[in-house]
């Protein structure tokens, strides 16, 4: 069956992707839980350091001394004692080491989580420097260990032979090396790390690719898939457990509609809290002469709740206004009392007024899913442009009206955001802003409230140039 995947922004706005597999999306989910923990990585790496320290000294013995010369010379040369030496000195410094970086990564995710906002927490354990900087000491570690054992003196054993895995012992040499270099690195990683505006542009990064991953671009040029109005009774659908709603089955909810003769209708969008117990969707058949059974409607509520997947923290596999929350609460904070640093406020204005715009270019709204037949299948709350300029505006609005700084780059980015604007939802939706934030221009001083008014002007003077389709003078 050849299925086609509709979403609906609006007027004027019908846009067509291929089928998302639910594969694909579990693949997804996968993937971002494990690069957003410290220890899946370095896991890995002392299993791979294990087999190495196996595997090497067993390819040490099988060839012997019938490596050239010429490579032989660049292996280590020592007996079985400089080999213990040289292994167990490397063993305690690494785990000296691997010990202090563990602990300056809990500094960061401590600072993050007082000076930036909790959110970020899951951004930092994600970053991939400390994931594999981790790794590489803990395998050089386990490695080095499990080398030691293999190393035999001619008193050792019963055979009177002895073994120094001269390739084994060289690579902990270099592995040794590598790490002394990746501290080095690591170190001058981490001090841009916790800089305000390596945190802020890493989310803004990954919230435009979340959002162009998940919504298909504008299109002005094809008619709205109109969405179909739900009965005055539908069928509810209540939830499974309780917690943020952080994964939408998409496909999975597409087939059963289908099977079912019925069409689904999420109301929650993906990042919002939701109740065991309380309804998050609802349906209806398709045929309105002929409604949902009972055990239909039961085993089509049964399907709806395993395709719908919550959790105890939000993400940004699906989550469109995750990233959007995370630098708004950055704004917040650094407005605090405790912290009062308007010009982190504003830096983080910035990083929001680049997501939006990236934003308007993108279908925002209503999703809907159709059949082979153009048929709605599947209608899947999407937030809309008014909605997350409201997230964005709201809360730095109240906290920031005492400073110009912070009115000042809310306009500014209302004025950017008015000159990118092409369609009338968005323009109503910063005219809106524009309108609650000129309440607050007229309780500052005369230099400023003209400052703050010449910015509304600009700002109101790029939405009436875009509809007069001209630039403003």
């Amino acid at each position: 069956m050849s299925v086609k995947f509709e979403t609906d922004g609006g007027p004027g706005a019908r846009g067509r992707r291929g089928p998302i597999s639910s594969v694909l999306k579990r693949r997804q989910v996968f993937v971002e839980a494990v690069r957003s923990r410290l220890w899946p990585v370095p896991t890995a790496a002392v299993l791979l350091a294990v087999l190495a320290g196996i595997g090497l000294p067993e390819l040490d013995a099988a060839l012997d001394d019938r490596l050239p010369p010429t490579v032989a010379g660049y292996l280590f040369g020592g007996g079985a004692d400089a080999a213990r030496e040289v292994l167990s000195v490397i063993a305690g410094s690494l785990i000296t080491v691997t010990a202090l970086t563990f602990s300056l990564t809990l500094v960061t995710l401590q600072l993050a989580s007082s000076q930036y906002s909790p959110r970020l927490l899951r951004t930092f354990a994600a970053d991939r420097v400390i994931q594999r900087t981790l790794a590489l000491f803990l395998a050089t570690f386990i490695y080095a260990l499990t080398v030691l054992r293999t190393v035999r003196s001619a008193t050792d054993g019963t055979d009177g032979t002895a073994f120094v895995p001269q390739m084994a012992v060289t690579t902990a040499y270099l592995l040794a090396v590598a790490s002394v270099v990746a501290l080095v690195l690591f170190l001058g990683h981490l001090v841009r790390q916790i800089r305000v505006e390596a945190v802020l542009e890493h989310v803004r990064a990954d919230t435009c690719a979340t959002a162009t991953r998940l919504l298909p671009p504008a299109r002005r040029d094809t008619p709205a898939v109109p969405v179909p109005a739900p009965p005055p009774h539908p069928h509810l659908v209540e939830a499974a457990s309780s917690g943020f709603l952080v994964e939408i089955d998409e496909h999975a909810l597409l087939t059963a509609a289908e099977q079912a003769e019925a069409v689904v209708w999420v109301d929650r969008p993906v990042g919002s809290p939701v109740l065991a117990g309380t309804p998050v969707a609802f349906s209806w058949s398709v045929r309105p002469q002929e409604p949902l059974t009972e055990d239909a409607a039961h085993r089509l509520s049964e399907r709806v709740r395993a395709a719908l997947r919550t959790g105890s923290e939000r993400t940004a596999v699906q989550d469109i206004g995750y990233g959007l929350r995370q630098l708004t609460d950055v704004v917040v904070r650094a407005l605090s009392p405790g912290i009062n640093d308007p010009t982190t406020a504003v830096h983080g204005l910035i990083s929001c007024t680049a997501v939006l715009a990236d934003l308007l270019d993108l279908r925002l709204g209503p999703y809907t899913q159709c059949d082979e037949h153009d048929r709605v299948r599947v209608v899947l709350a999407r937030p809309t442009f008014a909605e997350l300029l409201e997230l964005v505006c709201t809360q730095p609005r109240l906290y920031g009206a005492d400073d110009p700084m912070v009115l000042d780059a809310l306009l500014s980015m209302l004025r950017e955001l008015a000159w990118k604007a092409a369609t009338g939802e968005q323009r109503t939706a910063i005219t809106d802003q524009l309108d609650r934030l000129r309440e607050h221009v007229t309780d500052h001083d005369t230099v400023t409230r003209r400052h703050l008014d010449h910015l509304a002007r600009q700002v109101g003077e790029a939405l009436e140039g875009r509809w007069a389709g001209r630039r403003p003078t």
